[in-house]
């Protein structure tokens, strides 16, 4: 029977990677502005919206295989820190830092589970 901690460290990455998703989604609302018809606003918005359904469509996947959303939220946060590089700390702190808490947390799960030989 899993312990708190063991349902805790299940749930954990999953619930802040959609929260991750929820966050970067807001940055589309950017596509939005006074003045602007949302008839015209809507492509931009999808647009803005990309990255955070790749990012909740990553999630998805690694419900069922932990160490591939484990790799993958790592990668993405260090090819997000790469790419913003050094011009805005700030961004890279708000987007890959998370990212990156959430890789990791997926690999803990992922490793966890494969000691214990859970599958709950």
């Amino acid at each position: 029977m899993p312990t708190m901690s063991d349902r805790l460290l299940l749930w954990s990455p999953r619930i802040l990677g959609i929260l991750v998703s929820v966050f970067i989604g807001m940055f589309a609302m950017d596509a939005f502005s006074p003045g602007k018809p949302i008839l015209e606003a809507l492509p931009g918005f999808f647009i803005h919206l990309i990255p955070a359904l790749a990012v909740l469509g990553l999630v998805a996947l690694s419900w069922r295989w932990e160490w591939i959303g484990g790799l993958a939220c790592i990668a993405l946060a260090v090819m997000y820190a790469l790419s913003v590089g050094t011009r805005h700390a700030d961004w890279v702190l708000l987007i890959s830092g998370p990212l990156l808490i959430v890789g990791v947390l997926f690999l803990w799960s992922w490793q966890h589970r494969r000691l214990l030989g859970a599958s709950y």
